[in-house]
């Protein structure tokens, strides 16, 4: 068998497999001889048929297997020994004048080259790293939250702006009919609140979906639609009063300060105000940092030049998935998809540069933080150790939730790296500016 790999240009290659006779017939023929023990064929007593005769029924097939078989053994050897840093898998060459009668079989693959390029983490333009505070308008609204959840609830009988209002939206339109309950702040605009203050429950409000909620996630739980289907919904709905309460606000007392820390941590309104900034700022810092990671990657594709073997990667993507797709799908998959792959050969690239690791152990105990903080959600704040230890091999033991896992953890490391290796404008914004610059 002779195997050599011919350069067709910096990306792209072809791999040429000449096999020959003395590379497969011992094994075929040992294979023919396990045949004709088990042969049961009429006429001859079991193990006892003519070799020819299992020769000519079974000969070609058992040789065309076993050259298939020799074939991909022998290509993914000569790939690893090769060091062949490819994209996507081996094309096999259709060839018009292929022969299985012949002496001597020849294939050729062609290959995807991964390009050589280098990262600069250094760019001109730098990213803006986000240092979000908690103002004092946030945390005055965290404040009164946490009263009226632990405020007193009671019916009144006319709507006025505080009011919390319970009822069904409908629409004959389409189809609408959803029991819902609205806090008025949410409303948009002063027309829509003028419209709910001075009413009662058995009134009907009759209102525009457009402009009526200050953002459509609001909308689509009123009206018990999906994204898509509120996407740009301007329609008249009616909204028929069922319940009308107001609450309360609880004291901010000693009483109310160790419900929400029971372990006495707050005594005064300024530690309450001080903790719930804490708090905050440790949840801004996640999405900080995820907003980071995202500016991060976006610069990297856009500083790091590179070629693709663009043109094989659409002959692969056309018989690389279940369906066999048109030169045509093909290419639009390609420009899909071709940011993501960029992406992922530059991370490759400074996880192995960097000897960024990443073993089992790790990966578990990772694992075993989400679960803590999952488990803390519910209320159970000191789970043994034996316990997070059988949750962790099991979800680690889902191929899918460890993949989802690993790749998170990865993130994880490359945000610390990027954070020690790359230099940031920073900017301190408040939340609400933050989400405006980056989101809208």
């Amino acid at each position: 068998m002779n195997i050599i790999k011919e350069n067709v240009d910096a990306l792209n290659a072809v791999v040429k497999v000449d096999i020959v006779a003395d590379d497969y017939q011992a094994k075929v023929d040992q294979i023919l001889v396990d045949y004709r023990k088990k042969a049961d064929i009429p006429g001859f007593r079991k193990g006892h048929v003519p070799m020819g005769m299992v020769k000519k029924q079974y000969g070609k097939s058992i040789m065309i297997d076993e050259v298939n078989k020799l074939l991909q053994e022998s290509l993914n050897k000569f790939l690893t020994e090769e060091k062949l840093d490819i994209l996507g898998n081996p094309l096999p060459r259709v060839q018009e004048d292929f022969s299985w009668d012949a002496e001597t079989f020849s294939f050729e693959f062609e290959l995807g080259l991964a390009p050589q390029f280098e990262v600069n983490l250094s760019p001109k333009k730098k990213v803006t790293q986000y240092n979000i505070t908690a103002d004092a308008a946030l945390i005055d609204k965290e404040v009164e939250n946490l009263q009226s959840r632990y405020g007193k609830i009671s019916a009144v009988d006319v709507i006025s702006e505080n009011t919390n209002v319970t009822g069904t939206f409908t629409s004959e339109e389409k189809e609408i009919e959803n029991k819902t309950t609205i806090n008025l702040s949410d409303l948009k605009g002063k027309s829509n609140l003028k419209k709910f203050v001075g009413n009662k429950i058995g009134d009907i409000v009759e209102l525009k979906t457009k402009g009526l909620f200050s953002d459509d996630h609001k909308l689509m739980g009123a009206l018990g639609l999906s994204h898509d289907d509120i996407h740009g919904l301007d329609i008249n709905v009616s909204f028929t009063i069922e319940e009308t309460t107001e609450i309360e606000l609880a004291e901010l007392d000693q009483e109310l300060f160790d419900k929400l820390f029971t372990d006495g941590s707050v005594k005064t309104v300024t530690e309450l105000r001080d903790k719930i900034k804490e708090d905050a700022e440790k949840q801004f810092q996640q999405q900080a940092d995820q907003q980071l990671l995202n500016a991060v990657t976006e610069n990297l594709i856009d500083n790091t030049k590179f070629d693709l073997p663009a043109e094989f990667l659409q002959k692969w993507l056309a018989t690389a998935g279940e369906k066999e797709l048109t030169a045509e799908e093909a290419a639009e998959e390609y420009n899909k998809s071709e940011k993501g792959l960029r992406y992922q050969l530059i991370q490759e690239k400074i996880v192995k540069e960097n000897d960024i690791k990443l073993d089992y152990e790790e990966l578990k105990e990772y694992a075993k933080g989400f679960i803590r903080s999952q488990m803390a959600q519910f209320g159970n704040m000191n789970p043994e150790d034996t316990e997070l230890e059988d949750i962790a091999n099991r979800i680690l033991g889902n191929q899918e939730e460890a993949k989802r896992l690993q790749d998170q953890l990865v993130s994880q490391k490359l945000m610390t790296f990027y954070k020690e290796n790359m230099t940031f404008k920073t900017k301190k914004v408040n939340y609400e500016d933050f989400i405006k610059e980056v989101y809208k």
